[in-house]
C-alpha cells in the first residue's frame, strides 16, 4: 500500500512539474522559478502553479476559460451567416477570429462586413489590425487612417501607434515619425514603444531606439503583478532588442 501511494505521488509530481515547466517556457516569468520547479520537486511545481499559473489564467482577460465558448460561438456564427449574412454577424465573427489570432479569416469577415454604406470606423480599424498581423501594411494604412481620422484617440491611442508602424513599413518615414511622436506623447502602450524603437533603429537613431526599448522595461517595477504577466511578451522583446543592440553596437 505504501509503495502504491509513493508511486501515485511520484506520478502526479512529474505531471505537476511538466505543467509548470511548459508554462514557464511559454510565459517566461522570473528566472528563479525554474530552479524552484526543478529542485523543489512536486512541492516546488505546486507552489509555482498556485503563484503563477492560476493567477495567469485570471489576468489574461479570462481567455483560458473563454476559449471553448468563443469557438462554439464562432461555429454558431459561421452557420448563421449562411442564412443571415448581415454586417453585424460578420463584425462579431471577425472580432472572434481576432481573439483566436486567425487573422486571415478575421480580415475576410471584415471584408464582408464593410460595404459602401458602412460609416463606422471600428470594422475598418479591426481589419487594419488583422492586416498588420498579416504583414499587409499597404492595405492597413487606409483602414487605420480612417479610424484615426474618425477619432484620434481610437482604441486608447493604439490606432495611432499601429498607423505609425504601417507608415514605417511602407516607406513613409516622415509620416511614421510624426505619427509615432503624436502617439507616444499620450500613450504608454508597450507595443507602440517597441515599434517606435524598431523604426528609430531603422533610421540610424540607435540611442533613441534603445531609450524607447528601455522605457518598456522601466514600467515593470511599478506594475501590478497581473499587468506584468500581460506585458511579459513585450518585456522579452525589449530585452532581446537591447541585447541585440549591445552586440551589434547599433
Amino acid at each position: 500500500m505504501g509503495s502504491l501511494l509513493f508511486f501515485f505521488i511520484s506520478w502526479w509530481g512529474i505531471i505537476l512539474q511538466v505543467v509548470a515547466i511548459v508554462h514557464f517556457i511559454r510565459r517566461r516569468p522570473d528566472l528563479y522559478w525554474i530552479f524552484i520547479i526543478l529542485f523543489g520537486g512536486w512541492i516546488g511545481a505546486l507552489v509555482y502553479i498556485v503563484v503563477e499559473v492560476i493567477p495567469d489564467m485570471g489576468s489574461s482577460g479570462g481567455s483560458y476559460f473563454q476559449v471553448f465558448p468563443r469557438r462554439r460561438r464562432i461555429r454558431e456564427l459561421e452557420r448563421a451567416v449562411m442564412d443571415n449574412p448581415s454586417a453585424g454577424n460578420y463584425e462579431e465573427l471577425g472580432l472572434l477570429y481576432l481573439d483566436e489570432h486567425d487573422y486571415s479569416r478575421a480580415r475576410a469577415a471584415y471584408d464582408k462586413a464593410i460595404s459602401s454604406r458602412t460609416d463606422q470606423a471600428d470594422p475598418f480599424y479591426r481589419r487594419g489590425v488583422a492586416e498588420i498581423h498579416l504583414g499587409d501594411y499597404a492595405a492597413a494604412v487606409p483602414d487605420l487612417e480612417r479610424a484615426v481620422t474618425s477619432d484620434p484617440n481610437y482604441d486608447f491611442h493604439r490606432a495611432k501607434g499601429l498607423l505609425a508602424h504601417a507608415y514605417a513599413q511602407t516607406g513613409q518615414p516622415e509620416k511614421a515619425d510624426a505619427m509615432f511622436q503624436q502617439a507616444t506623447k499620450i500613450s504608454t502602450i508597450s507595443e507602440t514603444y517597441y515599434n517606435y524603437a524598431l523604426f528609430l533603429e531603422s533610421q540610424g537613431r540607435a540611442n533613441e531606439a534603445r531609450q524607447w526599448a528601455q522605457r518598456i522595461l522601466d514600467k515593470r517595477p511599478t506594475m501590478p503583478r497581473y499587468l506584468r504577466r500581460r506585458e511579459r511578451p513585450w518585456f522579452r522583446k525589449a530585452d532581446l532588442f537591447l541585447a541585440r543592440s549591445r552586440v551589434t553596437g547599433k
